[in-house]
């Protein structure tokens, strides 16, 4: 596959029913959305897709949302819907890039490299007028996806409270403005408002066109540059659950500055003693 994390709906299309390729839907809304991925997969999908349910493969043993599972569970989960060292992954979401960063980062930090995210989703797919299916999936083939375990992909909280004390890595949130700057509540119940101290601030749709696609490179890069992030050191990216700071995370590698992902984020870090919270503009 190609070195780059993005594929287009047109090239996807052309590997339509290649036994080497699987495709996955990750399509993921909050709660507060009112919808199901895994109904609107059933409704509609890219052929030969199977649904990748962020929530379902995740550490359950804590009470934080989709929090990254142990490699075995992972592997064990991905191997069920047909991935394996051999596989080439495509991941797509309904939204345009968000929560198919998501499955993106979660196989990069499991040691697997072809995987990429189908740039635009399931809106370019279908803007370029290509096939759909419906109705129940046809179950894929075993696959035994072999893990090796990336660390460097990864921070937990005592790692983020270092970086920010130590000022060696950046932390980049890609929360909304109001949601940053303290003024609007958290969509989960319990959490504080406002943003780690030291934490800049870019949320994640500003790096998407209004077609869901990630921005051009030169349009890519001042984002970052505008939101106080120097492309050439450390860099952190943390959100709400961990979801759209994938996508922040998929963008440095489109600009090769690779990430890493808080992976609690805002859901353990704004809870009650989580920790330090300030609020204002970055």
């Amino acid at each position: 596959m190609s070195p780059s994390p993005l594929i287009s709906a047109a090239e996807l299309a052309s590997r339509l029913g290649d036994p080497g390729l699987r495709i996955l839907d990750a399509s993921w809304f909050l709660p507060a959305e009112g919808r199901s991925g895994q109904e609107e997969f059933a409704a509609e999908r890219i052929p030969g897709a199977v649904f990748f349910d962020i929530d379902a493969v995740s550490d359950t043993s804590v009470d934080l949302p989709h929090m990254l599972p142990t490699p075995g569970a992972f592997a064990e989960a991905a191997s069920a819907l047909g991935l394996g060292p051999e596989i080439d992954v495509v991941v797509y979401d309904s939204f345009g890039i968000r929560s198919a960063a998501r499955v993106w980062w979660n196989l990069r930090v499991m040691g697997h490299e072809q995987v990429r995210v189908l740039d635009g989703g399931l809106k370019a797919w279908k803007a370029a007028g290509l096939p759909l299916e419906t109705g129940a999936p046809s179950p894929p083939s075993p696959g035994a996806l072999q893990p090796r375990f990336e660390r460097a992909r990864l921070r937990d909280r005592a790692e983020v409270i270092a970086a920010l004390a130590s000022g060696l890595e950046q932390v980049v949130d890609a929360r909304s403005a109001p949601r940053f700057r303290g003024e609007a509540p958290e969509p989960r119940p319990g959490l504080r408002s406002g943003h780690m101290p030291g934490a800049r601030n870019l949320p994640f749709d500003q790096l998407l066109t209004p077609e869901g696609q990630l921005k051009p490179l030169a349009a890519l890069a001042e984002a970052f540059r505008e939101a106080g992030v120097d492309l050439a050191r450390p860099i952190i990216t943390t959100c709400g659950s961990g979801v759209t700071a994938s996508v922040l995370a998929l963008a440095l590698e489109v600009l090769q500055a690779p990430a890493a992902v808080y992976d609690g984020s805002w859901a353990e870090w704004g809870r009650e003693g989580g920790g330090e919270v300030a609020t204002g503009a970055a």
